[in-house]
């Protein structure tokens, strides 16, 4: 044993006589320091980060080279005679793989190619200068392998926040941060015909995308590292934090209403017929070869602050987009995409305390005025006559504000450990202005505009963070602890009384049935309903005021177990006030298999708490289907309408994720191939209607939310990347794509009916928010001052099932001998609307016309792609659903974009 303990002794000395240490200074080309870059001993794990001013010290071999990389710049490798060294950064759009990243590690020195699992990094200046797409989602959907957003229409509060996705999970299955901290969800909760129905989410469109830098997208399970929602994954916001430099865009564009179809003789916008100027639906305007016209400006600048490396970031942009109209069934006059007015404001600054301490703070507030479709009322009972002649289309108005802050205090102590304590505040406020609309329980004495209240949700989160690197531990080893402390508070708020209350026919708000009636509609003999059309006020018997709390413990760790080994860890505690605690963990592997090929793999157990919206959310609506207009209330979790239905108290989702898949690195090209396991048990979706006339709440029928089923998820994600530049021309090449399989292994009805429950319906919107396959080919060349980028993106077919699955199974036997199950199959084939496989075009020309100003000009779907023509109503009530690229058509735009 003491021969050992010499020998080790011996060695270890040896090693440190064989050390030298040097240090040095980072600077860009401008002569500003660039703290943050990553420097690595050549061949090793070795490394360190350069501090807020841009100095670093380290201990090397003698004769080792030291290579230095920053997200942006291009990477320098300097072998090192002395015992100082100072390096100039350039600029660069360098390969993918190669920038360091703030998501899926806490090690400041880990990279796209050396992580253990996959993460894509988008540079949001290259994608927006190089495409016509306005917001976020856009972007991501078309850039992103596994990313899915659409547009919607007739969905209420989806047509002005759009759910978004990863590998087919719910837009509450993917967590979303700012600069590595946790960003608030909307207080929307997704309902009727939209992906990710039941579900809730973050709005990613309220971040300005001039003021982000990249996107980091880790496509694997990690609740372990950050907690609830990462069941899908983690994408991260990092935003700008470039000085002295004036950037802006001003961009125009517009849709070609040529819809493709044979649609019947006087449906909405066949040739392009805009509606009256009132926006009612009962008439229509003259052609307009274009509409959606959209204006959007945008600016931001960054000013340093003090000599020491701080400095502060402002973002501003302004969005001016009008109303597509496209062809809609007879019963639909109303169909498109919403009408959007936004202001945009982003913030990002640091400011150096000491030589080892920053205060930094960011955040922003976006503000936005929508206006949408709701559906048709065509029908005598909800039509007063003196005041829309022969029916009317509602519109859905919000006011949204979004707003956040985050500020803390880095540090880093005389021993290495990293301090990182902040707290972030984040609101999002919805509230509902009904135009276009009526109270037919009023008659002609009702207003045609109604306030119809709405929600909020308002989060505050405390973290402290740690870490400390250890280089002189096997390869290295990085450690890290945490503890987070979060308050959610979500609240439905009333609107005024005409937009809930139905009224008798002296025009008083009916409290007691037995001695009030409304007012009798002359066509259906029926009672004429109370509330606003379109969508019924909030009142203040659905006024919630909601609130948890979360606290948190983390630890993980990274370890080199040799240059070409890594394995990571992590485990989590959590408790919720309201439903408990929950423990997970994470284990994550890379393997190097050459100096150009990796092989990685991860599992680990994940969870998402129920949200305060799924638990508290509440409201009475109309539903329009194929059999008419039905009453529904929709019942909060904790009340004792839901317990008698037999529903229980929601709990948390639980996940297992896995995933197995390898990089390479060759010269120009680079590549990842991923594939994916997540397993979901107790699933919280939204019920069908169940029959509730003997509630005696004077509705037909009730829907809940509830942990109804469990899914699992298998997949593939693909991403090959190649640039290169011959002489003076720059070639590039990439490739995405993701194959996805969705299946439903368990529903959850007790003794409930299954078809109500959660029925065939249901399950195709649930798998339709996963679609098959989605495949997508960039390509760019540039030379001097001219680029170009033209973009094939393949969307994978997808089936929904139309409201013939809700008619009597009977009406489909085909012949007396069929069996029931044959019955049903033949009522499910009938049912079956098929979007088949469609192939979108881009492409922008650039033109660099001075030093400082761009002018490009390109089209977004080229060619006037639409999804297949359906003959049958789905649900948003257009010939063609909310799946694929959308219902828009093709959009043509020019922007100029300037750079001082």
């Amino acid at each position: 044993m003491k021969k050992i303990a010499l020998l080790l002794f011996l060695l270890n000395s040896a090693f440190l006589f064989a050390q030298k240490e040097v240090s040095g200074l980072v600077k860009d080309k401008s002569g500003n320091p660039l703290p943050g870059v990553n420097i690595v001993e050549k061949g090793t794990s070795n490394g360190v980060s350069t501090d807020f001013e841009g100095s670093f010290r380290i201990k090397i071999k003698e004769g080792a080279t030291l290579v230095f990389s920053y997200m942006g710049f291009s990477t320098v490798e300097k072998t090192v005679s002395g015992d100082k060294v100072d390096v100039i950064l350039s600029e660069s759009d360098g390969q993918i793989l190669n920038d360091v990243v703030v998501v899926g590690s806490r090690n400041a020195k880990r990279t796209v190619v050396n992580s253990a699992v996959p993460i894509d990094v988008i540079n949001v200046k290259d994608v927006t200068t190089q495409s016509g797409k306005l917001e976020i989602n856009e972007l991501l959907q078309y850039v992103a392998p596994s990313f899915n957003a659409n547009k919607q229409s007739g969905s209420d509060g989806a047509d002005h926040v759009d759910p978004a996705s990863l590998r087919g999970m719910g837009p509450d299955q993917t967590l979303v941060l700012i600069n590595g901290k946790r960003r608030h969800q909307s207080s929307l909760i997704n309902l009727f015909g939209t992906r990710g129905r039941g579900n809730t989410g973050t709005d990613l469109n309220a971040i300005p995308a001039a003021s982000i830098k990249r996107i980091e997208i880790l496509r694997d399970g990690a609740a372990a590292q950050y907690g609830s929602d990462a069941i899908a994954g983690v994408i991260n916001i990092v935003t700008n934090d470039n000085v002295k430099e004036f950037t802006g865009a001003i961009t125009y564009g517009a849709f070609n209403t040529d819809a493709k179809g044979d649609f019947p003789e006087g449906t909405a916008n066949t040739k392009g017929y805009r509606l009256d100027q009132k926006g009612y639906g009962n008439s229509f305007g003259k052609n307009q070869d274009f509409d959606g016209g959209s204006v959007k400006v945008s600016a931001n600048y960054g000013t340093p602050i003090g000599t020491k490396g701080g400095f502060v970031n402002v973002t501003g942009e302004f969005l001016n987009k009008n109303k597509t109209l496209r062809p809609g069934f007879d019963f639909r006059k109303g169909f498109g995409e919403a009408e959007i007015q936004g202001v945009n404001l982003f913030v990002n600054l640091a400011v150096p305390i000491s030589d080892k301490t920053q205060f930094y703070a960011f955040g922003g507030s976006n503000f936005r005025d929508t206006d949408a479709y709701a559906f048709t009322r065509n029908d005598g009972e909800r039509v007063v006559e003196a005041i829309y002649p022969g029916g009317f289309t509602p519109r859905i108005t919000s006011k949204i504000n979004d707003n956040s802050i985050a500020a803390g205090i880095r540090t880093e102590t005389s021993g290495g450990w990293k301090w990182d304590f902040s707290n972030t505040l984040g609101k999002n406020k919805f509230h509902y202005d009904i135009k276009g609309t009526l109270n037919a329980s009023l008659e002609e004495r009702s207003p045609t505009e109604f306030d119809a209240g709405g929600h909020s949700l308002l989060q505050n989160t405390t973290n402290l963070d740690l870490s400390k690197n250890y280089g002189d531990i096997l390869g290295g080893l990085n450690l890290a602890f945490g503890a987070e402390f979060r308050v959610e508070q979500f609240e439905i708020f009333a609107g005024e009384e005409g937009s809930y209350a139905t009224y008798d026919t002296n025009g008083v708000p009916i409290t007691d049935p037995t001695t009030q009636s409304a007012p009798i509609d002359p066509i259906s003999g029926e009672p004429r309903p109370g509330g606003s059309q379109g969508f019924p006020g909030y009142s203040p018997a659905n006024e919630v005021n909601k609130d948890r709390t979360n606290f948190s413990l983390y630890t993980d760790a990274e370890l080199d177990v040799t240059e070409a080994w890594m394995v990571s860890g992590a485990v989590r505690y959590e408790n919720y006030s309201d439903f408990g605690s929950t423990v997970n963990g994470k284990l994550a592997s890379r393997l190097k298999l050459t100096d150009k090929i990796n092989l990685r793999g991860s599992v680990s157990t994940g969870f998402r708490a129920p949200s305060l919206a799924q638990i508290y959310y509440n409201l009475r609506f109309t539903n329009f289907s194929s059999g008419g207009a039905t009453e529904v209330l929709l019942a909060p979790n904790d009340s004792p309408i839901t317990r008698a239905f037999g529903i229980q108290k929601l709990n948390e989702e639980k996940a297992v994720n896995a995933s197995l898949g390898f990089t390479a690195s060759f010269g120009d090209f680079t590549a990842t191939v991923d594939g994916y396991m997540i397993n979901v048990k107790d699933r919280i979706v939204l019920t069908g209607y169940f029959d509730a006339t003997a509630l005696g709440m004077n509705v037909d029928k009730a829907q809940f939310f509830v942990n109804g089923v469990d899914t699992k998820t298998t997949g593939l994600d693909v991403v090959l990347a190649w640039k290169k530049t011959i002489n003076e021309n720059r070639f590039g090449a990439t490739l995405v794509g993701n194959i996805n399989d969705m299946k439903i292994d368990k529903v959850k009805n007790g003794d409930l009916d299954e078809k109500t429950f959660f029925g065939e319906r249901d399950r195709a919107f649930l798998l339709a928010s996963a679609p098959p396959n989605k495949f997508g080919l960039n390509l760019n060349y540039g030379r001097k001052w001219f680029d170009a980028g033209l973009a094939f993106t393949r969307f994978s077919e997808v089936k929904l099932l139309d409201y013939q699955m809700d008619e009597d199974p009977e009406d489909y036997r085909t012949d007396p001998s069929e069996t029931d199950a044959q019955v049903f199959a033949n009522q499910k084939k009938a049912a079956t609307d098929t979007y088949g496989a469609k192939i979108v075009t881009d492409l922008t020309l650039g033109f660099k016309v001075s030093k400082s100003t761009k002018i490009s000009i390109g089209a977004n779907n080229l060619l006037n792609i639409y999804p297949d023509q359906q003959d049958d109503w789905v649900e948003a009530g257009g010939y063609w659903d909310a799946v694929q690229m959308g219902f828009n058509g093709a959009y043509y735009y020019a922007r100029l974009g300037f750079n001082f």
